[in-house]
């Protein structure tokens, strides 16, 4: 049996009044059945955790939010929207999510130069020279030369 959501003020039953889908899940507007009170809330799939293999062994949590700043470094002052940007990673953590528990961060690496050549070139050569370490205008000159 499915148990009723109850109000944030009074603890009672409540009854949804407005339901619609955003951003932050299936957005819900309820009303107590007591005391006439409203509220929202949101409902959203639980996100598994994604754990990045580095390439010395070492294990960290994936956080979206270090891979959007490596973007937004890559695309500084070049004509890409943060809707676009947001779209990388959102699209790289859904494929993440779906390869399982564990992903080498190698993979991350390789899925964000993809994105990234086919949005903006600059922006690439960019997130390669960090990524790839390029020590000297011959590493740069090779992977201009790969476009």
């Amino acid at each position: 049996m499915r148990e009723k959501m109850k109000c944030k003020f009074c603890g009672s039953n409540t009854k949804v009044t407005n339901k619609r889908e955003s951003k932050q899940g299936a957005r819900r507007r309820r009303e107590c059945l007591k005391c006439k009170k409203r509220f929202t809330t949101y409902e959203k799939v639980e996100e598994k955790d994604i754990i990045v293999v580095k390439k010395d062994g070492r294990r960290e949590h994936f956080l979206d939010e270090k891979l959007r700043l490596g973007l937004i470094k890559a695309c500084q002052k070049r004509p890409v929207s943060m809707e676009k940007i947001d779209k990388i990673v959102e699209d790289i953590k859904e494929k993440l999510v779906k390869k399982g528990k564990e992903v080498k961060g190698e993979m991350i690496g390789k899925m964000v130069m993809q994105k990234l050549k086919k949005l903006d070139k600059v922006a690439y050569i960019r997130f390669a020279s960090v990524y790839k370490d390029f020590h000297d205008v011959k590493d740069f000159k090779k992977e201009m030369r790969g476009l």
